[in-house]
């Protein structure tokens, strides 16, 4: 089945890839939140940016059965600490970023609450959450410890998935200007993710939905 994607009454659904993703846009920034089904009943949360209780509507009654954060900005975590206490499950990261998103912050007047990491991902590190295998990618450049998730094994034929944070977009790349940014370490991750097949889904924190061949020809070559 080719990728495609389409908006729904309340969430967009994201179709062709080898697991079935949904995701609603949140906060001030339009962060994309994904709900992935894990395959034995439960939903994946990546980068819980805000409004706990519509991300928890967005679930539809299924259990929670891990988060993914794939850098420690506010604007990803936002919703997260709130999110663990009502509905407990791991919290999986990079283990550079961990500590940032447990120590909490505070940005353009709001106090974004820590909360523990219980799963802190090392380059390369391969493991399974109901019925999908991931492996973790460390992608510096945005944050020094930025981590994309890739689904290796999903639940059902289809192309693999990338969960790229804020290191790939469609049709561009994460900022390096913020504190611990650089453009050295980002070149060096974009070289990473081409490695990839041209099939792979990417979902990025921002903006649309879209896969390695797009980018490879008018983003990951560029640079």
């Amino acid at each position: 089945m080719a990728f495609s994607y389409h908006k729904g009454n309340e969430s967009y659904a994201v179709k062709g890839g080898c697991i079935d993703v949904r995701y609603v846009v949140l906060g001030p920034i339009a962060n994309n939140t994904y709900l992935i089904d894990d395959g034995e009943g439960g939903v994946i949360v990546v980068d819980p940016s805000a409004k706990p209780q519509a991300i928890l509507d967005a679930c539809k009654g299924s259990k929670i059965s891990a988060y993914f954060v794939t850098h420690c900005h506010w604007d990803h975590v936002g919703a997260l600490a709130t999110l663990v206490d009502q509905a407990p499950a791991p919290v999986y990261c990079g283990r550079i970023d961990a500590p940032l998103v447990e120590r909490g912050q505070r940005a353009y007047g709001m106090e974004i609450a820590g909360c523990p990491v219980s799963n802190r991902l090392e380059d390369g590190e391969s493991f399974q959450v109901g019925g999908v295998t991931w492996k973790a990618i460390l992608t510096p450049g945005h944050t020094p410890g930025g981590m994309c998730y890739l689904a290796t094994h999903g639940t059902h034929p289809g192309a693999p998935v990338l969960l790229s944070g804020d290191t790939l977009f469609c049709g561009s790349i994460g900022r390096t200007d913020f504190e611990g940014g650089s453009m050295k370490s980002m070149r060096s991750s974009l070289r990473k993710l081409g490695k990839l097949s041209d099939k792979t889904i990417v979902l990025p924190g921002h903006n649309d939905v879209t896969t390695i061949g797009n980018e490879r020809r008018r983003v990951l070559e560029a640079f």
